[in-house]
């Protein structure tokens, strides 16, 4: 039942293949179907990242959520469909000076497929990240006109991280942290640690908690689309599609909550958004 329900609020009619190819399938109606969001962060409500908890708020209220969200709902599917898989913990590199080591506040997955590693990734809200095969090199492409690629640059442990993704493309097509060129840049950096349980309940309080941080202090939004991507922050919304970007700014909270609903698929009531310190 649970299955059924997921593949229902992802716009699946049936469950994809146990190959590449299905892998992908999912991990994009998935980031189509379930944005990407902070705000019961900003609504003063703590985030449950345990598997009831993530499917009641992401699937049965129709709701988003970040990484710890997306990705444990992600991984109790994958499992349910047959795919083995396991957390990994990443360092965040958009916007962080050459040479700072910021914490492991994003969590991404290594899923077995076809007998060898990929990494499946459905709670990234800087932009839409492809599962990509666990090889030096690896590169795929989306539909927003981005090219994505894995490389190894480092050893096991090591500070700078193991395994770098790194994307280059349209920066309109991203949640504006990017720099200001289409070029090759660095999106997270990770290794293969095993991952406890409670080292993602550290990760997840750390950034649902700690003051002055993206996610504390701003109230954020992203979704993939069919040929591009949609990002709010704060009032500002841009909408990419086919090379062209839109921005504009939300100022009336009934306007937001009806953006939240029918763009970024996330079903907040007018009165919790009224609620929210950005119209407060």
């Amino acid at each position: 039942m649970e299955l059924g329900q997921y593949l229902g609020r992802i716009g699946l009619s049936e469950a994809p293949a146990l190959d590449p190819g299905g892998l992908a399938q999912l991990q994009l109606a998935h980031r189509r179907g379930i944005g990407f969001e902070n705000l019961d962060i900003r609504l003063g409500r703590g985030i449950r990242i345990d598997g009831a908890s993530v499917f009641d708020k992401l699937v049965v209220r129709e709701r988003g959520g970040y990484c710890f969200e997306q990705n444990r709902l992600y991984a109790d599917m994958l499992t349910l469909l047959g795919f083995e898989n396991r957390p990994l913990l990443a360092r965040v590199l958009l916007g962080v000076p050459e040479g700072v080591a910021p914490p492991r506040t994003h969590t991404l997955l290594l899923a077995q497929v076809d007998g060898k590693p990929w990494i499946a990734d459905a709670g990234f809200g800087g932009s839409f990240v492809p599962p990509l095969p666990l090889e030096h090199g690896a590169e795929v492409g989306t539909s927003d006109g981005a090219r994505h690629r894995l490389l190894r640059v480092g050893e096991p442990g090591s500070l700078p991280g193991e395994w770098r993704l790194e994307r280059a493309g349209p920066v309109s097509a991203t949640d504006g942290r990017s720099a200001p060129h289409g070029d090759w840049q660095a999106q997270y950096a990770f290794d293969l640690t095993q991952v406890a349980p409670d080292d993602l309940e550290m990760g997840n309080h750390w950034t649902s908690t700690r003051p002055d941080t993206r996610f504390t202090s701003l109230h954020i939004a992203s979704i993939v689309l069919p040929g591009g991507f949609a990002a709010l922050s704060e009032r500002q919304l841009t909408v990419y599609r086919d090379g062209t970007s839109e921005t504009r700014t939300i100022d009336d909270p009934r306007d937001y909550a009806r953006l939240l609903r029918d763009l970024f698929r996330i079903d907040l009531t007018d009165q919790e958004v009224a609620a929210l310190p950005l119209f407060g």
